[in-house]
């Protein structure tokens, strides 16, 4: 008995030929855009870590050290920090619900009034580094939200400072700095509140104006 198998062929037209081979190409170049999007974006360690080594390096700058330097260490230090530390953000969530109340102007006075805060309060306690390690023990990244967990020696003790970030258009910026379990955003935001019920929202760029010029 004989068995005849019969030849099936195909044929495509050229057109169709090359619509399935621009299917193909689209279907490749889809999978691979998570990829290239995660090569291409720095992780918010990744960002942090410059910032926090250029603050380092002009802190033990002998050439700017001293009260004579001051403003000189001060505009540095601020120049680098506003890369990386949002303070529109911050300003926003200090204020609270009262914040979308206020004009463009006011919001931006508030802004200028608290980075200048910010910048007497705590930059003044940074010009003491003496050399102590920044130890970086990890992050937590949740959608646009990121926590990176730090610890830096101080006097044999090892403090814990979490930055806590967001990120905008692939920039991941600091909004809140997290000491010791303090949130220094929270810590503001209660104190402005009672004023703010008080005192209003003058009241409390009256009272930022004042506590700026003790530190001159």
């Amino acid at each position: 008995m004989k068995i005849y198998v019969q030849k099936i062929t195909v044929k495509f037209k050229e057109d169709d030929v090359m619509k399935y081979v621009n299917i193909l190409l689209v279907l490749v170049f889809c999978s691979l855009l998570p990829v290239a999007s995660a090569l291409a974006v720095p992780g918010p360690t990744e960002q942090l870590r410059p910032t926090l080594q250029i603050l380092i390096d002009i802190l033990i700058d002998p050439s700017i050290k001293g009260e004579e330097h001051k403003e000189e260490r001060r505009a540095k230090i601020m120049g680098h920090v506003t890369q990386r530390f949002d303070f529109r953000e911050m300003s926003h969530r200090v204020i609270g619900r009262e914040w979308k109340n206020l004009s463009q102007e006011q919001q931006d006075s508030f802004q200028v009034l608290f980075t200048k805060l910010l910048e007497n309060a705590y930059i003044g306690k940074f010009e003491s580094y003496s050399g102590q390690e920044i130890q970086y023990m990890g992050e937590r990244i949740k959608d646009d939200r990121a926590i990176v967990s730090t610890r830096i020696e101080n006097n044999g003790q090892l403090i814990p400072v979490d930055y806590i970030m967001i990120n905008k258009e692939a920039r991941w910026m600091v909004y809140d700095i997290n000491i010791e379990g303090v949130s220094l955003v929270r810590n503001y935001m209660e104190q402005f509140k009672s004023i703010l019920r008080r005192d209003k929202f003058d009241g409390l760029v009256k009272l930022l104006e004042e506590k700026n010029r003790t530190f001159e």
